[in-house]
């Protein structure tokens, strides 16, 4: 064991922190009380989101261990430790996920939808499926030799494969081929004449086999499946050129280092020694190495990613209802100007309850073709394909306006959409700038400068959401439209450091990162230490999607000592211990996981009776506080107060979808007594969890799956 810090025992490791968010992710996959469907599309994300966890976290520690790190974290585990520890928690997992599976497909079976094998066809079935494979299939297919002419092929990062054992009936030796499962084609092939059977498509292609190696023995096959290193290499000093540096390292990541490789249970060993010997790097030291340990079964069935493909069936039954979403109160009168109702006082939006089309894009697409409107400035860090705000962009620029976007080209596993973004939007005229090589621009901030009659006047977007219009519709955002002189001042300062020069250090209203973030919240949490020490109200609630940093941990145990009721909406990774007595005892973990991805950043500080509240893009990490530009602002309108804290508390009194933390890193999920207060069914019922008033519709159906590791 390696020597821990005395005060180690205080904080859970990352690492398994968020196998545990995973796991409570799976748990909604086992939940007989979710729509069917919407299970299978859970199971999807688990499997996606231990891809991710692979990709970067794992071979992150790799990389540690290999390089003889023993600077620990907090929480006092070695890397070598970690991974033994990660190592024991997915084996777990992945034995519940594959008993998950089959649950489900009995299930799925029942209502009609079944998965087959090639044995299980009827030769008319079978017929129609040769043919399909004949047409559709096979043109597509590249067998691949492994003998000394044929060096052992590239397999791309998650690839699914079959390795084909052959022997030539002329008396030849055993020989291995590669065969790659292709992306392009469906992974689940429909069956001729039973609606919703499926035989998946490495199955169809394993019983074809013969087509491609014609006059060899087919002695054996076996699907298997690799999950290589890709985060993104960033030299340490400024490139002179960031566009082109990051185009270069999403090729490079390719060909990272293999960390995973998944296999059928059945495969022998002497194939699992030669997939072993030909995925390990040889430059990678021998401690961080991929090992025996490193290959894991992973059932019948792998990639169940690809499950968000039974999803899509038009089986509205076994689904959660439509999303239908609202227009916020202040922007139904769609004949008004959207800066006028601004002016009236600020607007909050929370969604996919409130309608993103009918806020945020209505505010940037008016903000377009406004001839008062002199610019607009936006962070993009991922949007998507169908997005209005790009055709708002492109069309404000074409105009004449002045538009500035800042594209943040590191946005992980979005960087080569992002260059697409970057270069559409410069060649319609639109001034783009990428931020710095050491920091990404993680602020959800758009401004807009109009002439009006009194002067020049800025309205501004600040949320904790992406500018995407597919993620507004399955992450929970909050966001604020205000033309608040103090914040449009900052954030101008803010833009004009991100696309020019600028050491700006001073802003009235904002929290900054990298500049004053991290130590203005811990003055907020201090000065509610001593409203408590005085006996004045002291409170906090925070609402985020990780907490981590190990100073505002620190200072929230003192908080909790001096006497603060602390309540925190942690979605996934939590470090901190909640209910240490005489530390934390006053501390309040509780995870919200269902049918939306809970996304939105907000803040609650009592304040010795003069509450304040903050919203925004950062979580409570140190790469949001040292490694991100982030923004949150104050929100100073008192009826958004209540709104608040009718949201905050509509969280903390859910009894359906909340998991608790308790001191030893365990959680535990909340059980209804009597009524049932489910927070995201309340939700739908009006965006802020109040009573609900009449709203027109908007009908916003949700996407077929998305990773709930949502940045």
């Amino acid at each position: 064991m390696s020597d821990a810090h005395p005060s180690s025992s205080l904080y859970l490791n990352r690492e398994l922190s968020w196998l545990a968010f995973n796991g409570r992710v799976l748990h909604e996959a086992m939940d007989p009380r979710v729509p069917l469907l919407e299970r299978v599309k859970f199971l999807g994300i688990f499997s996606a989101n231990l891809d991710e966890f692979y990709m970067v976290r794992i071979a992150g520690l790799r990389r540690q261990f290999a390089a003889g790190v023993v600077q620990t974290p907090p929480d006092g585990l070695t890397p070598a430790e970690q991974i033994d520890a990660i190592d024991s928690e997915v084996a777990r997992l992945t034995r519940r996920q594959r008993d998950c599976l089959a649950g489900l497909l009995d299930e799925l079976s029942v209502n009609g939808v079944r998965l087959l094998t090639v044995k299980d066809l009827t030769p008319g079935e079978w017929g129609a499926m040769d043919e399909y494979f004949e047409s559709q299939i096979f043109p597509v297919l590249t067998p691949l030799a492994v003998d000394p002419g044929h060096p052992f092929p590239y397999i791309s990062n998650l690839s699914l494969s079959l390795a084909v054992e052959i022997r030539d009936p002329e008396g030849g030796a055993m020989r291995f081929a590669r065969v790659k499962v292709p992306k392009s084609l469906p992974r689940w092939v429909p069956v001729n004449g039973r609606p919703n059977h499926f035989v998946p498509l490495e199955q169809v292609i394993g019983a074809n086999l013969g087509a491609l190696f014609p006059g060899m023995e087919v002695v054996a096959w076996y699907t298997f499946r690799i999950t290589r290193y890709s985060d993104l290499d960033i030299p340490v000093e400024e490139p002179e050129d960031l566009l082109a540096t990051i185009e270069e390292s999403v090729f490079k990541r390719r060909f990272g280092e293999v960390v995973r490789v998944e296999v059928q249970d059945d495969m022998p060993a002497h194939l699992r020694a030669l997939l072993l010997d030909e995925m390990r790097e040889d430059d990678v030291p021998e401690p961080g190495r991929l090992a025996e340990r490193d290959i894991q079964d992973a059932g019948r069935l792998l990639d169940l990613s690809d499950l968000s493909g039974l999803y899509a069936l038009d089986l509205p039954a076994l689904k959660d209802p439509p999303l239908v979403s609202t227009m916020p109160a202040e922007l139904r009168d769609t004949e008004r100007s959207i800066f006028d109702v601004i002016r009236e006082g600020d607007i909050l939006v929370h969604h996919p309850f409130d309608s993103f089309p009918a806020s945020v894009e209505r505010f940037l697409e008016e903000a377009a073709y406004d001839d008062q409107v002199l610019a607009i400035k936006l962070t993009l860090y991922r949007t998507s394909g169908d997005t209005a705000l790009v055709a708002a962009l492109v069309g404000a620029a074409q105009r004449g306006k002045q538009v500035a976007v800042i594209v943040e080209l590191k946005a992980r596993f979005d960087e080569a959409n992002n260059i697409v973004w970057a270069r559409q939007l410069e060649d319609a005229g639109v001034h783009v700038a990428f931020g710095s090589a050491n920091l990404k621009t993680h602020a959800k901030t758009a401004l807009v400068v109009r002439r009006e009659a009194d002067g020049i006047r800025r309205y501004i977007h600040l949320g904790s959401g992406n500018y995407n219009s597919r993620t507004a519709r399955l992450y929970t955002d909050v966001g604020l439209l205000t033309c608040s002189p103090s914040i449009g001042a900052d954030v101008s300062d803010l833009f004009n450091s991100l696309t020019g020069y600028s050491r700006q250090r001073l802003y009235r209203k904002l929290l900054v990162a990298p500049v004053n973030m991290r130590g203005r919240f811990l003055e907020l949490i201090e000065r509610e230490a001593a409203h408590a020490r005085a006996g004045r109200p002291a409170r906090i609630i925070g609402k985020m999607n990780a907490l981590v940093d190990s100073e505002i941990i620190d200072a929230l145990y003192r908080a909790s000592q001096a006497g603060v009721t602390i309540d925190l909406i942690v979605r996934g990774i939590c470090c901190l211990r909640p209910g240490r007595p005489g530390v934390s005892d006053r501390i309040h973990v509780v995870s919200i996981i269902g049918r939306f991805l809970e996304h939105s950043r907000l803040w609650h500080f009592a304040n010795g009776g003069e509450e304040e509240y903050y919203l925004g893009s950062a979580d409570w990490m140190p790469r949001n506080f040292d490694r991100r530009v982030e923004s949150i602002a104050p929100v100073e309108d008192l009826a958004a107060h209540v709104k608040l804290r009718s949201l905050l508390d509509t969280y903390l009194e859910d009894n359906r979808q909340a998991w608790d933390l308790a001191a030893d890193g365990t959680w535990t999920q909340r059980t209804p007594e009597g009524v049932v207060r489910a927070s995201h069914e309340r939700l739908l019922r009006n965006s802020w969890g109040m009573a609900r008033e009449p709203a027109p519709a908007v009908l916003e159906m949700s996407d077929q799956a998305v990773r709930t590791s949502g940045d």
